[in-house]
Protein backbone atom coordinates (compact mmCIF):
# COMPACT_ATOMS: atom_id res chain seq x y z
CA UNK A 1 0.00 0.00 0.00
CA UNK A 2 1.87 3.18 -1.65
CA UNK A 3 0.45 6.82 -0.96
CA UNK A 4 1.21 10.16 -1.30
CA UNK A 5 -1.48 11.31 1.11
CA UNK A 6 -2.61 9.92 4.46
CA UNK A 7 -5.10 11.17 7.07
CA UNK A 8 -5.39 9.74 10.32
CA UNK A 9 -7.70 11.03 13.10
CA UNK A 10 -8.72 9.26 16.39
CA UNK A 11 -9.49 10.03 20.34
CA UNK A 12 -7.75 8.59 23.15
CA UNK A 13 -7.49 8.70 26.74
CA UNK A 14 -5.61 6.39 29.37
CA UNK A 15 -4.01 5.92 32.77
CA UNK A 16 -0.82 5.35 31.41
CA UNK A 17 1.92 7.05 30.39
CA UNK A 18 3.51 4.45 27.92
CA UNK A 19 1.43 2.97 25.20
CA UNK A 20 1.55 2.27 21.04
CA UNK A 21 -1.30 4.10 19.51
CA UNK A 22 -1.11 2.57 15.80
CA UNK A 23 1.75 1.41 13.62
CA UNK A 24 2.39 0.18 10.33
CA UNK A 25 5.74 -0.50 8.28
CA UNK A 26 6.57 -1.64 4.98
CA UNK A 27 9.42 -4.20 3.44
CA UNK A 28 11.37 -1.11 2.05
CA UNK A 29 12.31 0.28 5.71
CA UNK A 30 8.85 3.05 5.79
CA UNK A 31 7.17 2.92 9.01
CA UNK A 32 5.10 4.79 10.79
CA UNK A 33 4.65 4.51 14.50
CA UNK A 34 2.31 7.11 16.67
CA UNK A 35 2.83 6.31 20.52
CA UNK A 36 2.88 7.69 24.12
CA UNK A 37 6.20 7.74 25.84
CA UNK A 38 6.69 9.60 29.57
CA UNK A 39 2.78 10.74 28.86
CA UNK A 40 3.72 13.02 25.43
CA UNK A 41 2.81 12.17 22.03
CA UNK A 42 5.59 10.89 19.93
CA UNK A 43 5.21 10.33 16.38
CA UNK A 44 8.32 8.38 14.28
CA UNK A 45 7.98 8.50 10.61
CA UNK A 46 10.31 6.92 7.69
CA UNK A 47 9.64 7.47 4.20
CA UNK A 48 12.85 5.66 3.02
CA UNK A 49 16.73 5.17 3.11
CA UNK A 50 18.64 4.16 0.87
CA UNK A 51 20.97 1.27 2.43
CA UNK A 52 24.12 3.22 1.60
CA UNK A 53 22.83 5.80 4.30
CA UNK A 54 23.23 8.73 1.82
CA UNK A 55 19.30 9.20 2.60
CA UNK A 56 18.46 9.09 6.12
CA UNK A 57 14.32 9.35 6.32
CA UNK A 58 13.65 8.56 10.09
CA UNK A 59 11.86 11.87 11.53
CA UNK A 60 10.26 11.97 15.45
CA UNK A 61 8.44 14.77 16.27
CA UNK A 62 7.24 15.00 19.94
CA UNK A 63 4.65 17.42 21.08
CA UNK A 64 2.23 17.44 24.19
CA UNK A 65 2.36 16.32 27.87
CA UNK A 66 0.52 14.76 30.78
CA UNK A 67 -1.50 12.93 28.59
CA UNK A 68 -2.14 10.14 30.77
CA UNK A 69 -4.94 11.89 32.73
CA UNK A 70 -7.26 9.62 31.68
CA UNK A 71 -9.46 12.67 29.22
CA UNK A 72 -10.43 12.42 26.02
CA UNK A 73 -7.64 13.74 23.63
CA UNK A 74 -7.90 13.98 19.65
CA UNK A 75 -5.55 13.43 17.24
CA UNK A 76 -5.28 14.36 13.35
CA UNK A 77 -2.11 13.39 11.52
CA UNK A 78 -2.33 15.11 7.84
CA UNK A 79 -0.12 13.93 5.38
CA UNK A 80 0.48 15.08 1.64
CA UNK A 81 4.47 14.14 0.83
CA UNK A 82 6.94 15.18 2.88
CA UNK A 83 4.97 17.73 4.74
CA UNK A 84 3.14 16.73 7.86
CA UNK A 85 0.36 18.56 10.00
CA UNK A 86 -0.13 16.61 13.68
CA UNK A 87 -2.50 18.23 15.51
CA UNK A 88 -3.10 17.24 19.01
CA UNK A 89 -6.21 18.71 20.59
CA UNK A 90 -6.70 21.37 17.60
CA UNK A 91 -2.87 22.54 19.03
CA UNK A 92 -1.05 22.15 15.07
CA UNK A 93 2.31 21.55 14.62
CA UNK A 94 4.33 21.61 11.34
CA UNK A 95 7.17 19.69 9.71
CA UNK A 96 8.78 18.00 6.99
CA UNK A 97 10.39 14.62 7.18
CA UNK A 98 14.10 13.61 6.31
CA UNK A 99 14.98 11.88 3.32
CA UNK A 100 14.18 12.62 -0.33
CA UNK A 101 11.31 10.20 -0.34
CA UNK A 102 7.31 11.05 -0.75
CA UNK A 103 5.62 8.06 -0.51
CA UNK A 104 4.43 5.75 2.52
CA UNK A 105 4.86 2.35 1.32
CA UNK A 106 3.35 -0.26 3.86
CA UNK A 107 3.21 -3.57 2.72
CA UNK A 108 2.20 -4.67 5.58
CA UNK A 109 -1.00 -4.45 7.78
CA UNK A 110 -1.39 -1.49 10.36
CA UNK A 111 -2.13 -1.97 13.54
CA UNK A 112 -3.92 0.01 16.02
CA UNK A 113 -3.26 -0.20 19.65
CA UNK A 114 -0.01 -1.32 19.49
CA UNK A 115 2.25 -3.68 17.05
CA UNK A 116 2.75 -7.09 16.48
CA UNK A 117 6.04 -8.59 17.22
CA UNK A 118 8.49 -8.74 14.62
CA UNK A 119 11.55 -9.81 16.36
CA UNK A 120 13.12 -6.32 16.12
CA UNK A 121 14.61 -5.20 19.20
CA UNK A 122 12.09 -2.35 18.68
CA UNK A 123 9.41 -4.07 19.10
CA UNK A 124 10.23 -5.87 22.46
CA UNK A 125 10.64 -2.66 24.41
CA UNK A 126 7.25 -0.64 23.33
CA UNK A 127 4.07 -1.54 25.22
CA UNK A 128 0.74 -1.74 23.57
CA UNK A 129 -1.83 1.19 24.77
CA UNK A 130 -4.19 0.27 27.47
CA UNK A 131 -6.84 2.77 27.78
CA UNK A 132 -10.35 3.82 25.13
CA UNK A 133 -10.05 5.09 21.52
CA UNK A 134 -12.47 6.04 19.67
CA UNK A 135 -13.65 7.74 15.74
CA UNK A 136 -10.38 6.05 14.63
CA UNK A 137 -10.38 6.35 10.59
CA UNK A 138 -7.59 5.87 8.37
CA UNK A 139 -7.75 7.43 4.82
CA UNK A 140 -11.67 8.21 4.82
CA UNK A 141 -12.09 4.47 6.75
CA UNK A 142 -14.29 4.51 9.73
CA UNK A 143 -11.39 1.45 11.52
CA UNK A 144 -14.18 2.00 14.61
CA UNK A 145 -17.39 0.49 12.69
CA UNK A 146 -15.23 -1.49 10.34
CA UNK A 147 -13.80 -3.66 13.34
CA UNK A 148 -17.20 -3.43 15.65
CA UNK A 149 -19.36 -5.03 12.36
CA UNK A 150 -16.68 -7.54 11.58
CA UNK A 151 -15.73 -5.94 8.42
CA UNK A 152 -12.14 -5.57 8.53
CA UNK A 153 -10.27 -7.91 6.04
CA UNK A 154 -7.66 -9.51 7.55
CA UNK A 155 -8.08 -8.46 10.90
CA UNK A 156 -6.82 -9.81 14.06
CA UNK A 157 -8.64 -8.46 17.38
CA UNK A 158 -7.42 -9.76 20.40
CA UNK A 159 -8.96 -9.21 24.03
CA UNK A 160 -10.98 -5.92 22.72
CA UNK A 161 -14.66 -4.56 23.93
CA UNK A 162 -16.49 -2.05 22.88
CA UNK A 163 -16.85 0.08 25.73
CA UNK A 164 -15.28 2.20 27.81
CA UNK A 165 -14.50 1.14 31.53
CA UNK A 166 -14.24 4.52 33.66
CA UNK A 167 -11.82 4.46 36.58
CA UNK A 168 -14.03 4.40 40.26
CA UNK A 169 -11.23 6.57 41.16
CA UNK A 170 -12.72 10.18 42.64
CA UNK A 171 -10.00 13.03 41.98
CA UNK A 172 -9.97 16.30 44.48
CA UNK A 173 -8.44 19.47 42.43
CA UNK A 174 -6.86 21.66 45.94
CA UNK A 175 -5.95 25.69 44.97
CA UNK A 176 -3.57 27.53 47.43
CA UNK A 177 -6.23 28.17 50.09
CA UNK A 178 -8.08 24.38 49.75
CA UNK A 179 -7.01 21.44 52.27
CA UNK A 180 -9.18 18.41 53.19
CA UNK A 181 -8.84 16.88 56.83
CA UNK A 182 -10.17 13.59 57.83
CA UNK A 183 -10.11 11.91 61.14
CA UNK A 184 -7.12 10.21 63.13
CA UNK A 185 -7.40 6.69 63.96
CA UNK A 186 -5.67 7.20 67.96
CA UNK A 187 -6.14 3.52 68.89
CA UNK A 188 -3.53 2.51 65.82
CA UNK A 189 0.18 1.81 66.49
CA UNK A 190 1.09 2.27 62.63
CA UNK A 191 0.60 4.97 60.40
CA UNK A 192 -0.20 4.95 56.81
CA UNK A 193 -1.24 7.22 53.45
CA UNK A 194 -0.90 6.36 49.73
CA UNK A 195 -2.31 8.35 47.02
CA UNK A 196 -1.29 9.75 43.67
CA UNK A 197 -0.96 13.65 42.55
CA UNK A 198 -0.28 16.03 40.07
CA UNK A 199 1.11 19.36 39.76
CA UNK A 200 2.72 22.00 38.18
CA UNK A 201 3.90 23.21 41.17
CA UNK A 202 7.22 22.48 42.54
CA UNK A 203 6.88 23.36 46.51
CA UNK A 204 3.41 22.54 48.36
CA UNK A 205 2.70 20.90 51.46
CA UNK A 206 0.90 17.22 50.44
CA UNK A 207 0.21 15.81 53.76
CA UNK A 208 0.23 16.70 57.91
CA UNK A 209 -0.39 14.80 60.76
CA UNK A 210 0.42 15.08 64.21
CA UNK A 211 0.85 11.90 66.30
CA UNK A 212 -1.31 10.91 68.79
CA UNK A 213 -0.31 12.25 72.75
CA UNK A 214 2.22 14.65 71.55
CA UNK A 215 4.70 12.16 70.09
CA UNK A 216 5.36 13.90 67.18
CA UNK A 217 4.24 14.77 63.62
CA UNK A 218 4.54 13.40 60.17
CA UNK A 219 4.78 15.49 56.85
CA UNK A 220 4.84 15.05 52.94
CA UNK A 221 6.00 18.20 51.04
CA UNK A 222 7.48 19.25 47.58
CA UNK A 223 10.71 20.97 48.08
CA UNK A 224 12.06 21.94 44.31
CA UNK A 225 9.89 18.88 42.60
CA UNK A 226 11.20 16.31 45.01
CA UNK A 227 8.61 14.69 47.37
CA UNK A 228 10.28 15.08 50.72
CA UNK A 229 9.18 13.18 54.00
CA UNK A 230 10.08 14.81 57.41
CA UNK A 231 8.90 12.90 60.80
CA UNK A 232 9.65 14.95 64.05
CA UNK A 233 9.64 12.22 66.94
CA UNK A 234 9.48 14.03 70.63
CA UNK A 235 10.42 10.55 72.82
CA UNK A 236 13.52 10.06 71.52
CA UNK A 237 17.06 11.68 71.10
CA UNK A 238 17.39 11.98 67.13
CA UNK A 239 13.65 13.47 66.89
CA UNK A 240 13.63 14.59 62.98
CA UNK A 241 13.74 11.82 59.98
CA UNK A 242 13.69 13.75 56.67
CA UNK A 243 13.58 11.52 53.32
CA UNK A 244 13.52 12.69 49.81
CA UNK A 245 13.70 11.65 46.36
Amino acid sequence: MKTLKDVISLKFKTSESEGVIFHGEGQQGDYITLELKKAKLVLNLNLGSNQLGSIYGHTSVMTGSLLDDHHWHSIIIERHGRNINLTLDRHMQHFRTNGEFDYLDLDYEITFGGMPFSGKPSSNSRKNFKGCMESINYNGNNITDLAKRKKLEPSNVGNLSFSCVEPHTVPVFFNATSYLEVPGRPSQDLFSVSFLFRTWNPNGLLVFSNFADDLGNVEIDINEGKVSIHINVTQVKKNRIDISS
